[in-house]
């Protein structure tokens, strides 16, 4: 059996996530840490046993990494994914891709001259009810997908924003809720609809986060090339945190909805996932009476798993598999661009108070 070495770039909080979950997969080993704090990657290192790097091409040639998982600041995601591609590795970039459309393009273009894979950490697809939806909508039980809502309120503190500098700040983190929470909920919104936008129409606001710069709360309306409309809605400001939902209305009537998140929203490093996803709309002739069902079954494996780890490790290992396989992952950069493309657009609709056309160009 081939086994991928494999990489980390940065050392925070999600890091320890990446790495419990790599060393939970047969196919790869993890060999090395990078971080710009030799004593970070040192520490890092030393609980997985990884030699640490403070030089991302260095620690590629050394240690003769096949793919790594960025998990710096957004901000710097472009800078190591364009080194680690031109040394030789295959990139997982932590979600988003990137800040800029200029950056994801950048990021993509590297890809294909090296013949590297780039994918995008957005493990929410892999849960069993977001599964149920896509393989609903590949089989025509919906029809065509024609009304799509995205509804996440959650909660940051100040505590929250302070436990890292760079969170809170456009220089730093790029934005704020749109571009930290809300890319997974927006990307199942893509990936879901299926069909490219035409036009959004957005806004933004900070509503009881004083002491950040960014956005706490935004919401858009999107017309589809297709046809189709939908509506995001995303919040960091309901204590001490409601659900977050996507649901899908078909053009034949059905729908079907998950609640990816209930309750008080995951901290990396400082909480868990509170309560098991689950479907919660699911009208599709003849599967009405499932539901209860599939909560009782999807409940049973949030609760004999560590549903964090989990879910990040069967992403990982698609990602994984499809490099040994040269097969494209379930969510690959050019799907990436994808969520930055409708944060982008929102933020650029908020600014000209117009609304933002497609293609959407860096």
């Amino acid at each position: 059996m081939s086994i991928l070495r494999s990489a980390i770039i940065g050392c925070g909080k999600m890091a320890q996530v990446h790495a419990q979950a790599l060393m939970n997969i047969p196919e790869t080993k993890l060999v090395a840490v990078q971080s710009r704090s030799l004593e970070k990657a040192a520490a890092f290192g030393a609980t997985y046993q990884a030699k640490p790097y403070t030089d991302i091409a260095a620690m590629i040639r050394a240690e003769k990494v096949d793919l790594v998982l960025i998990c710096t600041p957004h901000p710097a995601h472009k800078e190591a994914a364009l080194i680690a591609l031109e040394s030789g590795a295959h990139v997982l970039v932590e979600k988003p891709l990137a800040i800029s459309l200029e950056d994801c393009d950048a990021m993509i273009e590297k890809a294909a001259a090296t013949g590297k894979q780039l994918g995008m950490i957005s493990q929410r697809r892999f849960l069993p009810p977001c599964m149920r939806i896509r393989k609903a909508i590949d089989s025509g039980k919906l029809g065509t997908p024609m009304l799509g809502f995205v509804v996440m309120y959650g909660w940051r503190d100040e505590k929250y924003y302070k436990s890292d500098p760079w969170r809170g700040s456009w220089e730093a983190e790029g934005g704020g809720v749109l571009v930290n929470q809300a890319p997974h909920q927006l990307d199942l919104l893509q990936w879901f609809m299926g069909s490219e936008p035409e036009e959004l129409y957005g806004a933004w606001s900070n509503i009881n986060h004083p002491y950040i710069e960014v956005d706490d709360t935004a919401t858009a309306i999107i017309r589809f090339k297709n046809g189709a409309l939908a509506n995001i809605m995303v919040s960091n400001a309901q204590k001490p945190g409601l659900y977050g939902k996507v649901h899908i209305h078909g053009s034949n009537g059905a729908s079907a909805g998950v609640q990816t998140d209930g309750g008080s929203m995951f901290l990396p490093g400082q909480s868990a996932i509170l309560e098991p996803p689950y479907n919660d709309i699911w009208t599709v002739p003849g599967e009405e009476n499932l539901l209860q069902q599939w909560k009782e079954e999807d409940t049973a494996l949030f609760n004999s798993v560590n549903a964090v780890e989990y879910f990040v490790r069967l992403q990982q290992r698609d990602f994984i598999m499809a490099v040994l396989e040269n097969r494209t992952p379930l969510v690959t950069g050019r799907e990436g661009r994808k969520t930055a493309e409708l944060f982008n657009a929102i933020y650029r609709s908020n600014k000209e108070r117009v609304a933002v056309k497609w293609p959407l160009g860096a």
